[in-house]
């Protein structure tokens, strides 16, 4: 596995490139770009269109671990849930950015941003609001409104955005799901969906300079690399694991 897969329930990596012009939908440009990304990944055996019109061409999704890619009219979206390593992740991630140029016509003028995004998912059946907020939380002043025993959290999914440049056109978001309602508090009946933690490394085209691709890619997997180990994981997946462990 992966070296973040020990800090949760399943790790993943993904890429989405958004562009400022549509992306071709013609079915023989689609079908010649999915046909080699097939050929590299060969575990990608799923083709089809969703009723929004995305194409997906994905693996087995019962297998737990498995790729993926997705085209929407201005966005291409890679991913890997649960890989092997994370090298494995990032080699299609660079294949695919490479690859778009030629089968789908990207150019860096085209390129409104690139993301990549590392996310974990922390499995556990209660209320994951009041999990996260005990983590996170936990004696600042905003926990104040959670100390009487009749308040429950039934909505904290904190996300916020940091510029990493002067320019503001490198930035990171961090954001949690959690996925609870007041239904599940009210009748203690919860679901087995899991607590979300994404960390996304976005970059801009900065104006006048040309935009490569492969370049900001590298740059911004290495800066969601360095982020992750020393502030995301014990900063905030591990005080949201160790609440879970606690049974808070």
């Amino acid at each position: 596995m992966s070296e973040f897969d020990s800090f949760s329930d399943d790790f993943f990596m993904n890429v989405d490139l958004q562009t400022s012009l549509p992306l071709p939908d013609s079915r023989e440009t689609i079908l010649q770009f999915c046909e080699a990304c097939q050929k590299q990944f060969p575990e990608m055996g799923a083709f089809y269109q969703r009723e929004g019109g995305e194409f997906v061409l994905e693996g087995d999704r019962d297998r737990g671990s498995y790729r993926w890619m997705e085209l929407d009219s201005r966005r291409l979206s890679t991913g890997f849930f649960n890989p092997s390593t994370l090298e494995a992740a990032v080699a299609q991630h660079r294949w695919i950015l490479d690859r778009c140029t030629y089968y789908l016509g990207v150019s860096p003028l085209d390129v409104e941003c690139l993301d990549v995004v590392f996310g974990f998912n922390l499995d556990y059946r209660g209320n994951r609001d009041a999990i996260v907020t005990d983590a996170l939380l936990g004696g600042s002043a905003l926990a104040a409104l959670t100390e009487s025993g009749e308040m429950a959290p039934l909505g904290f999914e904190p996300s916020f955005i940091v510029a990493l440049d002067r320019e503001c056109y490198l930035q990171a978001r961090l954001s949690l799901e959690t996925r609870g309602n007041s239904y599940q508090v009210r009748t203690g009946n919860y679901d087995d969906e899991p607590i979300s933690i994404y960390f996304t490394v976005r970059a801009y085209p900065a104006p006048g300079k040309r935009f490569s691709m492969q370049e900001s890619f590298d740059r911004q997997v290495a800066t969601a690399m360095d982020l992750t180990q020393r502030i995301v994981i014990p900063k905030i997946i591990s005080p949201v694991a160790a609440a879970i462990a606690s049974g808070r």
